[in-house]
């Protein structure tokens, strides 16, 4: 255990005077704010600790709402945070199923919070003694009870329910190989079969190839923002694919194989750009059926119909004009259109949007967005408006 993190911890939770003035000189006075709490009395050790749980406080509303105000961050800690709608909206379908969870790897403890706001009697297990200490801070701060220990998450007996959020990050950064994580995603999987209902939340980056037979794998977007993966084992694997988003505080959901594939056809009236979501769980397919449309490259997650169709799982654009993807060609066209304000998108060309937007030398009053794709195998530029 780090005693001088221990101890700072609990000579914060001693004082929530001084939570709330070092939150006040920090809003006031910026950088100043060390000097401005020595000044006043505080130890530099104290005064530190406790500008930077405001300054991770007024990070963590992003995910947290003002629950953050009550709540003990570190920055690893805060970074692999589960934001709260998301961790409720998983716990419900816990406490759906079960009464009881273990929540391995528990971090900050953000589910574990959610699993007992839901009903849940919650175990949770985290291999640090520092961070089980900020768990437990948590649990104490919003008034819940959860029981926290500091243990080996391959080693914990399980409850009939059980949730894992394996660590990574490491000294070295992020890790993206999940036989990187800690523990390793393998062994975790393993270890997780001895539960009846059970999650491991993973970044959204996780290759198709690590999803288990018979599990139901989830992608999640908050606002257009792919934020996890979570991999449902057990009796909770409902789907085999879903795409879950949230938008303007309602959830969507689309669920389907995984394996279909849209028809490719022509480009057509309008452009629906997929949610980040439904293309990483491999969904683009069953969104087509439901829009009525196609792509224009097997491989180009851009769908085309004749019909505008609302959806909360794509944008919409007009397409109202196509042409070669030759940036010289393309900047008279702009010109003579006078489009000065240009937003730009590519997906299958390669191109540098920046780079293109130097060559082009915009000028003019308009406004459009131009797509950077592929037709069949031909590069193309898709000037498009408002839908």
């Amino acid at each position: 255990m780090d005693l001088v993190h221990t101890s700072l911890l609990e000579a914060l939770k001693a004082d929530p005077g001084l939570q709330d003035r070092a939150a006040e000189v920090l809003e006031r006075d910026g950088d100043r704010a060390p000097l401005a709490l020595r000044k006043a009395g505080v130890e530099p050790d104290l005064a530190a600790a406790a500008l930077t749980l405001a300054d991770l406080r007024r990070h963590a509303r992003a995910k947290f709402g003002d629950r953050a105000d009550r709540l003990y961050f570190t920055r690893p800690g805060l970074e692999q945070a589960t934001r709260w709608p998301v961790a409720e909206r998983r716990a419900a379908r816990f406490a759906a199923a079960a009464g009881r969870v273990t929540d391995l790897c528990c971090g900050l403890g953000t589910e574990a919070l959610a699993f007992a706001e839901a009903g849940l009697a919650v175990e949770a297990v985290d291999m640090s003694a520092e961070t089980a200490a900020y768990a437990r801070a948590n649990a104490e701060a919003m008034g819940l009870a959860v029981d926290v220990q500091v243990g080996d998450a391959l080693r914990t007996p399980l409850a009939d329910a059980a949730f894992a959020d394996p660590a990574r990050r490491s000294g070295a950064g992020r890790n993206f190989n999940p036989a990187d994580y800690s523990p390793p995603l393998d062994e975790l999987l393993e270890h997780l079969r001895g539960a009846r209902f059970a999650a491991v939340k993973l970044g959204p980056g996780i290759g198709h190839e690590w999803i288990p037979e018979g599990a139901e794998a989830e992608w999640v977007s908050v606002e257009r923002d792919v934020v996890e993966a979570c991999l449902w084992l057990g009796e909770a694997a409902q789907v085999e694919r879903r795409a879950s988003l949230l938008k303007a505080g309602e959830w969507h959901e689309l669920t389907g194989t995984g394996e279909e594939r849209a028809e490719v056809g022509e480009v057509a009236t309008y452009l629906y750009e997929p949610d980040g979501a439904v293309i990483r769980a491999g969904l683009v397919a069953e969104l087509a059926q439901d829009l009525n449309a196609h792509t224009a490259n097997e491989h180009i997650a851009y769908l085309y119909g004749d019909e505008l169709i609302e959806t909360p799982f794509a944008r919409a654009w007009k397409v109202e004009e196509v042409w070669p993807l030759h940036p010289r060609r393309l900047k008279a066209l702009l010109a003579d259109r006078g489009i000065g304000r240009l937003t730009i998108k590519q997906r299958g060309t390669g191109i540098d949007p920046a780079a293109l937007r130097k060559q082009l030398k915009l000028k003019g009053p308009e406004e459009a967005t131009l797509v950077a794709t592929r037709i069949g195998e031909s590069h193309a530029a898709l000037l498009c408006g408002e839908a």
